[in-house]
């Protein structure tokens, strides 16, 4: 079963119907858009008239960028830039971690440790003069 050719491209132009796209209405299409892009209606680019078959015939530029992306080989489909190298970007933390990439919790359980460390030294060293006083 076809499609039907009435449901794709475009269908008036200015209130009228235009009907079937005819290569005159093509080309027409193309010199507005090399109006557009600043160069004589003469001048009219492939990439000017590829467009404006798309856009009368209502085919979309997804399509056709789907189309160029499957031509190339898997390896090449994630480059943006061929050729480019690129560079590794360094990690930024969460706005719930240190420098050192420990989590709040981390953070929280070394003051503690430290904290005890410090109490226990401290004890340590009561006690020690402590006992320096009764031998004294």
């Amino acid at each position: 079963m076809g499609t039907n050719p009435l449901s794709k491209g475009v269908l008036t132009e200015n209130s009228a119907g235009i009907g079937t796209v005819t290569r005159a209405m093509v080309h027409a299409r193309a010199r507005e858009l090399a109006l557009i892009a600043g160069h004589p209606e003469a001048r009219v680019s492939q990439g000017e008239y590829e467009q404006a078959k798309r856009e009368l015939t209502g085919e979309s530029d997804i399509d056709r960028q789907d189309a160029i992306l499957d031509s190339l080989p898997e390896s090449k489909r994630w480059d943006p830039i061929p050729g480019s190298e690129g560079r590794q970007v360094p990690e930024q933390p969460s706005e719930d971690e240190d420098e050192e990439g420990r989590s709040e919790t981390e953070q929280l359980v070394d003051e503690g440790a430290e904290e005890a460390g410090r109490d226990r030294m401290v004890q340590a060293a009561r006690k020690s003069v402590a006992e320096y006083r009764r031998q004294s």
